[in-house]
This record gives C-alpha cells, sequence and structure tokens, in this order.
C-alpha cells in the first residue's frame, strides 16, 4: 500500500477533485518534497503543491495540502496491518488555514467525509490491481475529527 502512496505521479488518480499532477519532486515521499498538482474543473482549476511533514515508511505519510486561495489542509494517512495480505487505511483531514477553516461546519464535515471514502475506496482499487504487486485487502477508515454522527 505504501507502494502507491510513494507514487506521487498516481494522487490524481486517487484523490478525488485533483485532476493534474504537473510535477513531483525526484525525492518524493521525503519530508519537504512537493507534489504540484491542479484541482478543479477548468477553467476554474487551481494550481498549487502538497508537501510532505511527515513520513514513516509503510506506516504513515502526513502532508500539508494546498488548495490556495480557499485555504491548506493537513492530511495524515495511517496504514495498520490487519492480518496477512490486508492493511487497513485511515484517513484524516483538517483544514488549518484559510477562507475553508472559517466556513466549517456539519455540512461541510459530511462532503469531506464522503469525498475521503471516495478517495479511499480509489485507493484501494489502485493497491488491489496495480501490476507486479502483491494483492492487498484495504479496509478503509475515515475520520474528519468525528464532528458529526452519521
Amino acid at each position: 500500500m505504501f507502494a502507491v502512496l510513494a507514487d506521487g505521479w498516481t494522487y490524481s488518480d486517487w484523490v478525488v477533485g485533483t485532476t493534474h499532477i504537473r510535477d513531483v519532486d525526484e525525492a518524493w515521499p521525503q519530508v519537504g518534497a512537493e507534489l504540484h498538482h491542479k484541482a478543479g474543473p477548468w477553467p476554474l482549476s487551481l494550481h498549487d503543491s502538497s508537501t510532505v511533514v511527515l513520513v514513516e515508511q509503510d506506516r504513515r505519510l502526513r502532508l500539508r495540502a494546498g488548495l490556495w486561495p480557499l485555504g491548506e489542509a493537513v492530511v495524515d494517512i495511517r496504514l495498520e496491518p490487519e492480518g496477512i495480505g490486508a492493511t487497513r487505511v485511515i484517513m484524516h483531514e483538517q483544514f488549518e488555514r484559510g477562507p475553508l477553516l472559517a466556513a466549517r461546519n456539519k455540512l461541510n464535515d459530511l462532503v469531506l467525509h464522503r469525498r475521503n471514502i471516495e478517495a479511499l475506496r480509489r485507493l484501494a482499487d489502485i493497491a488491489e490491481n496495480a501490476p507486479l504487486r502483491q494483492p492487498v485487502e484495504v479496509i478503509p477508515t475515515i475520520s474528519v475529527k468525528d464532528r458529526f454522527d452519521l
């Protein structure tokens, strides 16, 4: 699973809303490395980057994801073994700066929650079906600060 996260060029395949990866630093996913992306539909698409702020090989990747002028979020992805050939993927996303931080409410949290469920479904498809990789079962888990009851 970490091999997919370590391939920055796959992010537009599984991160919902990211339409194009413009460039990936050769050092990706080392701390400080950047992934340059485009998000949103043309002609309103935004060009920004995401930066690795923490990496634990095969266990965790924490990114500062920019979407300026709308804001910036921290995305924490944790991988936990769930038996033989299975991995639990836990994704936590929290806006930390910009106008989207002020717009937080239960409705926005629900939309973000649903978006991240879809992102984890896409990530699982890539991990489970990528050629030359050992098949894994992915067990997605989402957290949006648990601010609402589903």
